[in-house]
């Protein structure tokens, strides 16, 4: 796992095809100096607006999304006192139950943790050029597109 050192702390990003290792996330942030490690984990849900979800499935411009998800882990680096940060997506198809997404902040204190750790998920799904699309009963649809589909120039 390559981890990128700056003046306030660490930080790894992430695209994978494969299953993401929440365990492995967990102990990459794991630092001594800090009492809390925050683990958001964003999976993939049987229900969404009254349809039964199959799966999803994730694609990316990927240099540019390991680009904006860098300037993402910085930003909470500079804004609270966090020591790590991991932000790891998954491409490709997700199935049910599995993670998507995993945001992993260790601090000194829970509450910059939970912080960075939000900031870090909210910007994410505001900014990433990743699109999801939701395979349902009977159809599927995008969701998400910030502004450009898959594929569009």
């Amino acid at each position: 796992m390559e981890w990128v050192a700056t003046s306030r702390g660490s930080y790894h990003v992430d695209l994978t095809h494969d299953a993401i290792d929440l365990g492995a996330l967990a102990a990459a942030v794991t630092d001594p100096s800090c009492g809390a490690i925050v683990l958001f984990v964003g999976t993939t849900r049987e229900h969404n607006e009254g349809r039964r979800v199959v799966h999803l499935e994730y694609e990316a411009y990927e240099e540019m999304a390991l680009s904006e998800m860098a300037k993402i882990a910085q930003a909470a680096l500079e804004r609270w006192t966090i020591h790590r940060i991991a932000i790891a997506h998954r491409l490709g198809t997700v199935p049910l139950g599995e993670a998507s997404v995993v945001i992993a902040v260790s601090a000194p204190h829970r509450a910059d943790g939970f912080s960075g750790a939000r900031f870090a998920i909210d910007e994410l799904k505001r900014t990433v050029p990743i699109w999801k699309k939701e395979i349902f009963e009977g159809g599927e649809v995008w969701i998400g597109l910030q502004g450009a589909s898959p594929g569009s120039s």
